[in-house]
């Protein structure tokens, strides 16, 4: 694998920006407020859509998060890990000294044991000797990179044999307007300006948009509003940025040998979710799985990133089986009881996905199933306490399953021992 660094002049400018802007802006002192969670690798969703709910928990997990900036992934994972009692291992890499700064001052606030720190670029991988790796996270990272080819190849280098990768990649039509934002601050805030006077040019640029521009009319893009001088240059002023569609993703992850698991949230790649029409679903419905997820980002155009995680197209990948009875189900970042309560007598959720309201209709016996899944009973026990016949509560917890997992909401984890 060559390096491309020594060949691109941008790269210095990138190394740079992060040392002077460590992305995202985080203080350490947040910690004891709240802690961050997202996607990709929320412990429940490595669980399942990476190992399908059948790796042991008791086993230990040994995760890299591959240019882990400012520690948010970094953290989840560590923090999660710790507060399920479950052994393992992150191993944060980034080439940034300011963003790693910040990141162990996280971990320090949480008291976390089980982080090692390298400094190091993806590319570097092969030579650092670290790894293997069951789990690794590379969010936000190979869409800056001189060869984002190489960067995923030096990633799967490292991943061990039934492991499996979480990606987030930049997606074009969500962010509508921020690559004509960037052109147009390359001429009036070159990089040859010093970064006070980008900055200010960026600002003033952004203040000034007309309600016409496409980036004025955006919901779905908010770092050069909320994310302070840091999320202002890496969405604007960043030297080295592409966007994938799903095609140009399922090629990259095919040329590293990987095929994906899921995209996140499974709900937004179907068609059905952003089409009326019923002749149209329907027509939908018929076309092969690349092209129906390449149809659902077409037709929402609401995405602005892709999370997805892939395994060894070699190895392939099963998702959990929700008849099986000794699977622990999972809610994530959710309290059963709350939801069973927010349905009422409805008996419908809505979940937000950036913007867009999307309803799930529980079956009749999905408010008392909710109130039982406390992520450590089984399937089967969540099953026997209901007052029904065996047939419909297993007919009618299916398709709680299938509504809540569609938005990753409800997911499956492997029993201890299991």
């Amino acid at each position: 694998m060559t390096d491309q660094r020594s060949h691109d002049p941008a790269d210095a400018i990138v190394a740079d920006q992060y040392e002077a802007y460590p992305y995202p802006a985080r203080d350490a002192s947040d910690e004891a407020k709240r802690l961050v969670v997202g996607s990709p690798s929320h412990l429940a969703e490595i669980d399942h859509w990476v190992f399908g709910a059948r790796r042991d928990p008791a086993r230990p997990l040994n995760a890299l998060i591959a240019g882990g900036g400012t520690g948010d992934a970094c953290v989840m994972l560590a923090a999660q890990l710790a507060r399920a009692g479950r052994p393992g291992r992150v191993t944060y890499l980034d080439r940034s000294v300011a963003a790693a700064g910040i990141a162990r001052k996280r971990v320090a606030a949480r008291g976390l044991a089980n982080v090692t720190f390298v400094q190091g670029s993806i590319l570097d991988l092969p030579a650092l000797g670290l790894g293997p790796f069951d789990y690794i996270d590379c969010c936000g990272v190979l869409h800056h990179l001189p060869d984002p080819a190489a960067g995923l190849a030096a990633l799967v280098a490292v991943l061990a044999p039934g492991g499996g990768i979480g990606l987030m990649v930049y997606a074009p039509h969500g962010r509508t307007g921020v690559y004509m934002a960037q052109d147009a601050l390359r001429l009036l805030a070159p990089p040859g300006l010093k970064p006070d006077a980008r900055i200010d040019a960026a600002r003033r640029f952004v203040r000034g948009l007309h309600p016409a521009h496409w980036l004025a009319r955006n919901p779905f893009v908010r770092d050069h509003l909320a994310g302070g001088d840091a999320g202002l240059v890496d969405l604007l002023l960043h030297a080295r940025d592409r966007a994938y569609t799903v095609p140009d993703l399922l090629a990259l992850l095919a040329g590293a040998g990987l095929a994906p698991a899921a995209f996140i949230e499974p709900a937004r790649y179907d068609p059905a979710t952003w089409l009326a029409d019923p002749r149209l679903k329907a027509r939908a419905a018929t076309l092969p799985w690349a092209e129906r997820t390449a149809l659902a980002e077409a037709a929402s155009g609401t995405m602005a990133v892709h999370i997805v995680y892939a395994v060894r197209a070699a190895e392939g990948w099963t998702a959990p089986d929700p008849g099986d009875e000794t699977r622990i189900p999972v809610l994530r970042e959710l309290d059963g009881a709350a939801l069973a309560t927010q349905a009422g007598t409805s008996g419908r959720l809505a979940f937000d996905l950036d913007g867009v309201s999307l309803p799930v209709a529980l079956p009749p016996l999905g408010a008392a199933m909710l109130r039982r899944i406390d992520g450590r009973t089984p399937v089967g026990a969540v099953l026997a306490g209901l007052a029904a016949p065996p047939e419909r509560a297993r007919r009618e917890w299916r398709a709680l399953y299938a509504g809540l997992n569609a938005m990753n909401r409800l997911l499956l984890a492997a029993p201890p021992g299991g």
